[in-house]
């Protein structure tokens, strides 16, 4: 088995998952710096994002308890989707969950 470094960050927001996927397009694509990235795939509740070095970012959202739960993982670009966390308006309570690790 192979350990990731993958980390998955969590934060619940009060958009809608199709508002998030949106805004996410919107500010990983529009970055006009070293962490641009291009929309790779995409479905109904996510988007994947190919950055330099075709790092890959994934963001999530679905509907749950109310709000939006979003979700982002990657190997490098975890201050990025902590940033893109803070354009969204915020859910109560208001929490960021991070798990770095795993299996892969």
């Amino acid at each position: 088995m192979i350990k990731s470094r993958r980390t998955l960050q969590e934060y619940r927001t009060t958009l809608s998952p199709a508002e998030v996927l949106t805004a996410a397009k919107r500010f990983f694509m529009q970055q006009l710096n070293i962490y641009s990235a291009y929309i790779d795939k995409e479905g109904p509740n996510y988007c994947t994002f190919r950055g330099q070095g075709t790092e890959e970012i994934v963001i999530a959202a679905t509907e749950k308890d109310g709000a939006t739960l979003v979700s982002g993982s990657t190997y490098l670009y975890d201050m990025q989707v902590a940033r893109f966390f803070t354009t969204l308006p915020a859910a109560e309570p208001a929490t960021v969950s991070t798990v770095t690790g795993g299996e892969a």
